[in-house]
């Protein structure tokens, strides 16, 4: 085609071939690693606090860990033992618990299902309208049992959802979808109004995501986030990335939205959380995402693992029984052990699945980062052989 093109075009100048576009280099926990530098600590040293803020109004949090708004990981039993272990635990107000009033014999159905028929049970189970008094009647039982309350909702039922759990004392809320922008065009003509939404849930911080880029992270802070959902389909549960093509790697995705928090931070006086969402399989792959600008961690599939999880050693993704595009996957994780094994240990494993805070602290101690902000200073490489380099025993299963 090039050379008919060139034989058939008889002014090259005026014609000039449009210059191909360069892609750039995009990279992955697999990618990269941390070095080491001058100064060591002692893990006791090592201060793992992070927190969420509007105005004067500051959440603290012990552990840079949150779980995910997911079926399979959160519900309030789940999210009562979250906060009593230092955490931040998401209910999803559209999942099971927003639809019906004791789903305990549906997570059973869905743990039995045959692999090829989770998808269409899902969307079954998912039919069923989201229910304002469910949703107020899970954040009363959280309130109840002494935990702070973190709730999630899609823009669409934000408004309805997230403020019936304002009223019931919700202390968080979580405006999420697949890609949620400060901009969206909506063809019934309504779009919920970030801002003005902010605004009406103050002192309540609002996180928002997901995004993965730093002009609509911008945009998102400049409407009143007090965190940022980093991360578009990484998940083990999600398949975006295959049914629709988007995404952006997780270090790449979240050293970039954090520069835009950095610039924010430097035109604005407001320091506004990342959190990254997603991908993060081991201790060392959230170490790195902390290092690459994160305050915090959302985990799914990790926390699914737990005797607690309602999700009986399954998970899937939040928009796995979307009605005509399913977008996630119901997958086997196992039960590894309690949830304080997992954040805690002791762990019975060698493989960065357990003792994630322990794990944390000690990266942090060998780099010298004394507080997770100071983790954001620590150099990172493009290593592609990091995982694989004198590693044969361990590659070929000689153990």
């Amino acid at each position: 085609m090039l050379e008919t093109f060139l034989a058939t075009s008889t002014d090259h100048t005026e014609t000039p071939l449009a210059a191909p576009r360069m892609l750039p280099p995009s990279y992955g926990f697999d990618d990269v690693a941390l070095v080491p530098h001058l100064e060591t600590l002692d893990p006791e040293l090592c201060d793992l606090c992070w927190e969420l803020a509007v105005g004067s109004h500051r959440l603290a949090f012990d552990l840079p860990i949150l779980a995910a708004a997911m079926d399979g990981v959160v519900d309030p039993r789940f999210a009562a033992e979250f906060h009593r272990q230092g955490g931040l635990a998401v209910l999803n107000l559209e999942g099971l618990h927003g639809r019906y009033q004791d789903p305990a014999e549906l997570y059973r159905e869905i743990a039995r299902a045959a692999p090829d028929e989770a998808p269409v049970l899902l969307q079954r189970l998912y039919e069923a309208p989201v229910e304002e008094r469910f949703a107020r009647r899970a954040v009363r039982s959280l309130k109840e049992a002494g935990a702070r309350v973190a709730v999630s909702a899609t823009p669409l039922n934000a408004e309805r959802l997230l403020g019936a759990a304002l009223e019931e004392g919700a202390d968080a809320v979580v405006v999420q979808s697949t890609v949620t922008s400060a901009r969206h065009q909506s063809a019934s003509g309504r779009s919920l109004d970030l801002a003005a939404f902010c605004d009406r849930m103050r002192p309540v911080p609002v996180v928002m995501g997901n995004t993965v880029a730093a002009e609509p992270a911008l945009a998102l802070m400049e409407a009143g986030a007090a965190a940022i959902l980093v991360g578009v389909g990484p998940g083990a549960e999600c398949t975006s990335r295959e049914v629709l093509g988007i995404g952006m790697p997780q270090i790449s995705a979240t050293l970039e939205v954090a520069a835009a928090r950095d610039e924010f931070e430097r035109a604005s006086g407001r320091y506004v959380a990342v959190i990254a969402d997603g991908g993060m399989r081991t201790s060392g792959d959230m170490v790195k995402a902390l290092a690459a600008g994160a305050d915090a961690v959302m985990l799914g599939a990790p926390l699914a693992q737990s005797r607690e999880a309602p999700g009986l050693g399954f998970n899937w993704g939040m928009a796995s029984f979307h009605g005509t595009l399913p977008r996630g996957t119901r997958i086997n994780v196992g039960t590894t052990g309690s949830l304080q094994q997992i954040l805690y240990g002791p762990a019975s494993v060698n493989n960065g699945t357990q003792n994630l805070a322990g794990a944390i602290r000690t990266a942090m101690s060998v780099l010298g980062a004394r507080t997770v902000r100071d983790l954001h200073r620590v150099r990172m490489i493009h290593a592609p052989a990091i995982k694989s380099e004198g590693k044969l025993h361990q590659l070929s299963g000689r153990l």
